[in-house]
């Protein structure tokens, strides 16, 4: 059973840095993608960035760029966050998710997710 479980969130202030790791189990994970996503009450889940196997491609939503890099270890089948920067827009909770495909969508596998919130 494929299991993806998220830590390193919690209260940060605005401009402060919070790093998420995600730690996979439960299968190989040879070529899969990891992403991150995130949510806050009443709106839809957001794509905030993902990370091919290799760690060659990367993909950030805009509203992250210059601020989060997502990184990989594929030895320890574990994904980070760095979070930096913050602002209390990011407060959230936030989830990692792998599937085959990289995509800004579509994952097969979550996590149960980890809150952050930056306070101003």
């Amino acid at each position: 059973q494929v299991q993806l479980v998220e830590s390193g969130g919690g209260l940060v202030q605005a401009g402060g840095s919070l790093r998420l790791s995600c730690a996979a189990s439960g299968r190989t994970f040879d070529n899969y993608a990891m992403a991150w996503f995130r949510q806050t009450p009443g709106k839809e889940r957001e794509f905030v960035g993902a990370i091919s196997w290799l760690s060659s491609i990367t993909d950030y939503t805009d509203s992250v760029k210059g601020r989060f890099t997502i990184s990989r270890d594929n030895a320890k089948n574990t994904v980070y966050l760095q979070m930096n920067g913050l602002k209390t827009e990011d407060t959230a909770v936030y989830y990692c998710a792998t599937d085959l495909a990289m995509s800004r969508k579509y994952y097969n596998y979550w996590g149960q997710g980890t809150k952050v919130t930056v306070s101003s």
